[in-house]
C-alpha cells in the first residue's frame, strides 16, 4: 500500500510560478514510476509529467518548457515545478505513483486567475 499527500496548491496569478509536493508513505518509494494528472470538472484525468524510478522524465505537450518534475527518493517526495502559469493550468491536481498498481492522492486546487 502507499499513502500520497500532495500539497502546495493555491491561487495564483498568470505568469507567475507554484511548486507542488507529494510526499509517499507505506512503501518503497523508490521503485515507483511518480506521475502528476490533473483534471478539469467535466474532462478526464490528464497527465501532466511523469518521471521513473531511475529519473527519466516525460511531459504532456501543454506543459513542456514551463513545467518541471523531480523525485527525492531520501525525502519520498515528488514535485511539480510549475512556471509561467496560464489560465487553462486551472485545475485539481493528482500525485500518481505506479508499480504494477496504480495509487492516488486526494488532489491539490490550482487556480490561476488573470
Amino acid at each position: 500500500q502507499v499513502q500520497l499527500v500532495e500539497s502546495g496548491g493555491g491561487l495564483v496569478q498568470a505568469g507567475k510560478s507554484l511548486k507542488l509536493s507529494c510526499a509517499a508513505s507505506g512503501s518503497i518509494f523508490s521503485i515507483f514510476v511518480m506521475g502528476w494528472y490533473r483534471q478539469i470538472p467535466g474532462k478526464q484525468r490528464e497527465l501532466v509529467a511523469e518521471i521513473t524510478s531511475g529519473g527519466s522524465t516525460n511531459y504532456a505537450d501543454f506543459v513542456k518548457g514551463r513545467f518541471t518534475i523531480s523525485r527525492d527518493n531520501a525525502k519520498n517526495t515528488v514535485y511539480l515545478q510549475m512556471n509561467s502559469l496560464k489560465l487553462e493550468d486551472t485545475a485539481v491536481y493528482y500525485c500518481n505513483a505506479a508499480y504494477f498498481l496504480n495509487y492516488w492522492g486526494q488532489g491539490t486546487q490550482v487556480t490561476v486567475s488573470s
